[in-house]
């Protein structure tokens, strides 16, 4: 599955992959839990040995975008919980919205406007969260455009 085969959906499925990963074995690096996302569902390679991390740099910026700017991030999502904590929050619910709002404030949004990193988060939250995840992730993340582009 070499990085022109995958979607930016799939990258970002991808990168949801390893942060869980990451959450949940803290003896991972980065590295090592980005190419077990790419191991996961390919046939493509026999180990991690043979995938190349710089084939893709965008898979490799969100997760390290969000591990490095995680205080930031938690820190815009925050006032929109009401009632909640990040850390109280389903562990895909909580990436999938870090990884979106990553994006939204700080990616490159002439390359991803902050509408599409949020509908994305929406579609791929209806694939790994519960029925009501796709909605509360949508009342979050929308608080994050501008009311200018948010009407």
């Amino acid at each position: 599955m070499s990085a022109s085969r995958l979607t930016r959906r799939e990258i970002r499925e991808k990168a949801l992959q390893a942060l869980f990963q990451l959450k949940t074995n803290e003896e991972l690096t980065p590295e090592e839990a980005i190419k077990q996302a790419l191991l996961s569902d390919s046939e493509e390679w026999d180990s991690e040995d043979d995938i190349e991390l710089q084939d893709y740099p965008y898979l490799v910026t969100l997760v390290h975008g969000v591990l490095d700017n995680q205080a930031a991030i938690d820190e815009a999502i925050q006032p929109y919980l009401k009632n909640w904590t990040v850390g109280r929050l389903a562990k895909a619910d909580a990436l999938i919205m870090q990884i979106a709002a990553y994006e939204m404030l700080l990616g490159d949004t002439e390359q991803v406007p902050q509408k599409v990193a949020l509908n994305e988060a929406i579609e791929i939250s209806k694939l790994y969260c519960d029925e009501q995840s796709s909605k509360f992730i949508n009342g979050v993340l929308s608080n994050l455009i501008p009311k200018s582009e948010n009407p």
